[in-house]
């Protein structure tokens, strides 16, 4: 949410890398012979890393070089000043664990460098001693270098930070991904002729499409893909970075160059060698973490504005929703809620008796969202700020006076969210008795926490705002990962830890997966923002962070009515699915547009709720293994070429979404000779073609892969909630195989293995329903009762014209064995 104006960005409010000082002065360095070499006399092995110092020929600074492999295909490279003049900043909390390593051992040594084995003679790595320079290596293919064109430099550290950067070589590949948040493709474009790609969590006011300036988040990870290998790198530094990106396509071996320049902080680099894409996304988790596993009620539909007046208004929208059939899980309430933008209050007026409004929402079995902002008012009579100010724990300034801007409620206070004990206590202040008015089914979002500083420098905190030791400058893209992470604790702990929090943030960091959803932030109501909502939650979904999604009709401005229906039908099919506004917008809750948009409407979040089982069993796997929900054809079809730049397809899980908005739809079916059905229709369609699929406003074309089994719920209440004790249909695309999980929905029970996980499927005429036999997080002793695999009798209908089968309310114990022949 930004300030109202003109509806566009002020590109002057936001600097380039001509105005970046550090980004201009790295970036005249021209690629040539590095000024560093390797001194191998100083290098020490040991069972867990290898050491070496790095010497600057030119001004005679010294560096430690430490190398480690680590479980998992991973190798990590940290570079550090020998002996600076004060520590450099190194990112903590961000990892979930330290990485466990395992042994290098040396396979030669002479005067020009070492040679290091990867566990396997034909992966090893190659470290060149002048110029300094490290190859890794697969036989005789190089997987990726780094300094190989010479682009290494450590400003060394004097009062001030000083820059930092380093360049990687990528034979072989034309395709990379990742680094967001960015509105741009899904494939990352060359950057020789503008600006590199910026990381730094900004507050951009109605963002431009197509460009590489800073949005609301940062994940300093990319991921390099073609037909034979994908890779990642994940640059650990949170301070303001930038990222280039060159292609040299010219010679017979494609190469790409990237160069990442951080303006403080050290080099601390995992680079993860795959060799699949789902290899790379079980690497990255390792290190991170997963996707949390919200509420199965979280998984549905979110109707929100900039704001709900009151509590009768929002009693009037949920009746709505009941007049026109139309299911919703969570109703939000904006900044205007609270008591002169005081967090955690109530308006006394506006909302003078708000678990009654609760109460309300919670006999319905529905929610409610509430903001939670980390800019606090400074005010005498406020217990936040009372308590924050005599705790001493917001930032201070260099002056070490508590730093003040200016944010929603005028001057406001930033509490320093990198400190524990700082994160310990906002936690505590969602208890129920200390947050007044709030109950069990009141979740939380976290906004302007990249952070906002409406008067600050490019609408945030100065860069020498002081978190302890620290400069804002070096802590600055880690402020709102914290902010949602003692956000989540404080839910999960008003529970005692029973409960799954959702928390939603608009700023966030690598490793913010585990703590709840993202948006893509403040879109307007055109066309080309909501195709840039598919690339956008893709790119997300690449480097963990799979709970996203797009303002559905756009925050800014008016959207025509075949906008928001069609926006509705996209949402549908992403995993955030959110409707937002800006205050200045008319209304357009959904029955506004006239009977026959509504049902359109209607339909497309009903869908969503059909297939509520199969989202939430998309989201169990993300959450135990790192997988993305929504996904590239790439991931799936890696050695597709046709596939590796297409970003207006996606798939959930085994099923295909398409973008839609022409009359006919230009389909790629990869390369792969595989079958797809229509949901909606069943027709079947051949794979390896190109095929036009006719579009009406009614239309959303989504396909089942061929081999797959998928649950819905063809009863569709009012809530998620209403539907826990719904009967299941399975829908069968022969041949197949395909699952089905179950559990309390909204528990961290399922941590204690009380959950319900069958594998489905058709053999020899038969469908059957076994035990899933679990993946290496699960344990094999699941206390539930299971049948001894006796036949059971069920209906179903089988269309052999079109290979499909339907089970409709197989009136059977899910948790039981069973099968089904076909006669």
């Amino acid at each position: 949410m930004s300030l109202s104006g003109t509806w566009a960005v002020d590109k002057g409010n936001f600097k380039t890398c001509d105005q970046s000082a550090f980004c201009k002065r790295q970036r005249a360095l021209k690629p040539g012979e590095s000024p560093y070499r390797a001194l191998l006399e100083t290098m020490e092995l040991t069972s867990t890393r290898l050491t070496l110092q790095l010497i600057n020929d030119n001004n005679k600074v010294h560096l430690l070089l430490e190398l480690y492999r680590l479980q998992g295909n991973i190798t990590r490279v940290k570079i550090n000043e020998l002996k600076p003049l004060k520590p450099r900043y190194e990112v903590p909390d961000v990892l979930i664990r330290e990485p466990s390593t395992e042994p290098l051992s040396l396979l030669s040594q002479d005067e020009n460098g070492v040679v290091l084995s990867l566990g396997s003679e034909s992966q090893r790595v190659i470290v060149s001693a002048r110029p300094f320079r490290l190859d890794i290596m697969e036989g005789r293919d190089v997987l990726m270098s780094l300094n190989s064109r010479g682009l290494l430099a450590f400003e060394q550290l004097r009062m001030r930070p000083s820059a930092i950067s380093l360049d990687f070589s990528l034979p072989g590949v034309e395709h990379v991904y990742g680094i967001p948040e960015h509105a741009d493709t899904l494939r990352l474009k060359t950057t020789d002729n503008g600006d590199p790609y910026r990381l730094y969590n900004l507050d951009v006011f109605q963002y431009e499409l197509y460009n590489p300036m800073a949005l609301y988040g940062a994940v300093p990870v990319m991921l390099a893909h073609n037909a034979q290998r994908t890779t990642g790198i994940f640059w650990l530094n949170a301070a303001e970075t930038w990222v280039d990106i060159s292609s040299n396509t010219a010679g017979k071996t494609p190469q790409t160059d990237v160069r990442w320049i951080s303006e403080s902080g050290i080099i601390d680099v995992f680079i993860m060698l795959g060799p699949t894409p789902k290899d790379v996304f079980s690497q990255y988790a390792s290190l991170t973490g997963t996707q949390s596993f919200p509420p199965e009620a979280a998984v549905g539909y979110h109707q929100c504005r900039w704001n709900y007046n009151d509590q009768e208004d929002v009693t009037s929208v949920d009746a709505g929703f009941d007049e026109h059939n139309i299911p919703y899980d969570y109703i939000w309430l904006d900044i205007e809620h609270t008591d002169g933008k005081r967090y955690f209050t109530w308006d006394p007026h506006k909302f003078a008796t708000p678990k009654e409004m609760l109460q309300g929402l919670m006999d319905k079995k529905r929610k409610m969202v509430a903001i939670v902002d980390p800019h606090i008012k400074v005010d005498s009579n406020y217990k936040i700020h009372n308590e924050i100010r005599n705790r001493a724990f917001y930032i201070k300034n260099k002056d070490g006076g508590d730093y003040e801007g200016w944010c929603w409620p005028g001057s406001a206070g930033y509490p320093d969210f990198t400190r524990a004990d700082m994160r310990d206590w906002w936690a505590s202040m969602f208890a129920y008795d200390q947050y007044e008015g709030s109950m069990e089914n009141l979740y939380t979002w976290n906004d302007m926490n990249e952070p906002s500083v409406f008067n600050g420098p490019e609408v945030t905190m100065h860069k020498d705002a002081v978190h302890g030791a620290w400069e804002h400058r070096d802590v600055h893209n880690l402020y709102g990962f914290y902010v949602q992470m003692a956000t989540a604790q404080g839910l999960i702990r008003r529970s005692g830890g029973v409960e799954r929090p959702f928390v939603l943030t608009r700023a966030f960091f690598a490793g913010s997966q585990r703590y709840g959803a993202v948006w893509t932030g403040d879109n307007a109501a055109e066309w080309d923002h909501l195709k840039i909502s598919i690339p956008m939650c893709l790119s997300l979904g690449l480097v963990g962070i799979s709970f996203c999604g797009a303002d559905v009709g756009g925050f800014f401005k008016s959207p025509s009515t075949e906008l928001l229906v069609r926006w509705y039908q996209t949402g549908a099919y992403q995993p955030f699915f959110r409707a937002h506004a800006h205050l200045d917008t008319p209304r357009r809750e959904p029955w506004l547009f006239g009977p026959e948009n509504t049902a359109l409407i209607r339909e497309a979040v009903r869908q969503r709720y059909t297939l509520l089982p199969y989202w939430y069993q998309q989201f169990y796997h993300s959450h135990r293994t790192g997988q993305p929900i929504m996904r590239p054809l790439w991931v799936e079809y890696p050695q597709d070429p046709a596939t590796f730049a297409l970003d207006d397809e996606f798939l959930i899980g085994k099923m295909a979404q398409d973008d839609k908005h022409f009359t006919f739809r230009k389909l790629i079916l990869t390369c792969v000779p595989q079958v797809w059905f229509d949901v909606h229709t069943f027709q079947k369609h051949n794979g390896a073609q190109n095929l036009y699929i006719p579009v009406t406003i009614s239309s959303i074309p989504v396909f089942q892969r061929g081999g797959s089994i998928i649950p819905r719920k063809s009863r569709v209440r009012r809530s998620s909630t209403c539907m826990m004790q719904d009967p299941y249909t399975l829908y069968v695309a022969l041949n197949p195989q395909g699952e089905l999980y179950i559990d309390d929905g909204h528990t961290f029970n399922y941590e204690k293995k009380e959950f319900i996980h069958r594998k489905l499927f058709f053999a020899n005429n038969m469908l059957s329903s076994e035990f899933a036999y679990p993946f290496f997080f699960l344990s094999s002793r699941l206390s539930l009762c299971f049948a001894d695999g006796q036949e059971s009798q069920l209906e179903f209908d089988f269309d052999a014209s079109m290979s499909v089968l339907t089970l409709r309310k197989p009136s059977m114990n899910a948790g039981l064995d069973w099968n089904v022949m076909l006669q």
